[in-house]
């Protein structure tokens, strides 16, 4: 019992976040410690452990075989204790009164978050959801739990993460009806054509675009970039519904999902065509911290918005 004993479970949260981030001065910025409070606990659980956990090499601090060994244990633990101090009791959405924060693109906030916030309002009328945009939030925000949910498109997050795929959309265009180019919608057509650009910002500060770093521009853009080919944009906004008034008034075509399209189906004034080359779908993910994978109202919320998406794509 006496290795029990010398067990403060701070530590095992210490190692945890330390062998997700190999680097002390980001796991205590992550943990809201001090740096020398960080390298202190390292060094209790080095003693902990009789191994050094954490070797400085070429490529910063690396696992020695024994950390990576600890690694899927201590996840375990600490799941474990996470799942034993939530309440035990059923939820009930009807007697539920917090806010639940949600980051979400202008994409999701305008096709999945209509319906979402009907049903909330009619199941759970004591929760407030407050919408954040992708440039409101960073990942951290998320692993501390600060964040409910994220949902978006991810090129990456972080491995600890939960996350679920809510459903694929494909690429359409969106044009005016009396857009010349109509009569002849190919591709050399999509070429020649001036071109409205629209994506939210990634996770935490927002910057600006730079027309010229295709890889940054997103999919419409890498996937002409494999054909040797360029469209050219004329305007840049991250903002669904303000690209698609601007191609309804305008000689412009703006390619976006096909559900964001959807909120246009009934307007005359406008068209929508198959993009006239190969993008792959847009892949619209749910994701969330394992601080509150067991929490009951937070997996109400999450299994109401999964079975709201799934209606939604049948």
């Amino acid at each position: 019992m006496k290795d029990l004993n010398r067990i403060d479970l701070n530590l095992l949260v210490y190692l945890d976040v330390l062998l997700r981030e190999r680097n002390v001065t980001q796991a205590a910025n992550q943990l809201g410690l001090s740096q020398p409070a960080m390298s202190n606990g390292l060094r209790r659980l080095r003693d902990l452990f009789n191994d050094p956990l954490l070797v400085r090499t070429s490529d910063g601090m690396s696992p020695t075989a024994r950390a990576l060994e600890l690694e899927p244990l201590i996840r375990d633990v600490l799941a474990g204790v996470e799942r034993a101090i939530q309440p035990t009791s059923d939820f009930d959405p009807s007697d539920a009164n917090q806010v639940i924060r949600v980051m979400a693109s202008d994409y999701a906030e305008s096709t999945l978050f209509p319906t979402v916030i009907g049903e909330l309002r009619e199941q759970a009328p004591g929760l407030t959801l407050d919408v954040m945009t992708p440039s409101d939030v960073s990942f951290l925000d998320v692993e501390r739990g600060k964040i409910d949910l994220v949902i978006n498109r991810f090129d990456q997050m972080p491995q600890s993460f939960h996350q679920i795929t809510l459903w694929s959309d494909p690429f359409t265009c969106l044009m005016s009806r009396d857009n010349p180019i109509l009569s002849q919608f190919d591709l050399r057509a999509y070429l020649n054509a001036d071109h409205i650009w629209v994506s939210k910002t990634g996770m935490g500060v927002g910057v600006g675009v730079d027309p010229d770093d295709v890889q940054r521009l997103g999919w419409v853009d890498t996937a002409l970039a494999q054909m040797n080919e360029q469209r050219r944009i004329r305007v840049f906004t991250r903002h669904y519904q303000a690209a698609m008034t601007l191609a309804e008034e305008n000689d412009l075509i703006v390619t976006l999902p096909s559900r964001a399209t959807w909120l246009k189906r009934d307007n005359p004034r406008v068209v929508v065509m198959p993009v006239p080359f190969e993008v792959p779908p847009l892949e619209l993910k749910m994701a969330w911290s394992p601080l509150l994978q067991h929490n009951p109202a937070h997996r109400w919320v999450r299994q109401t918005i999964t079975r709201i998406a799934r209606e939604l794509n049948a």
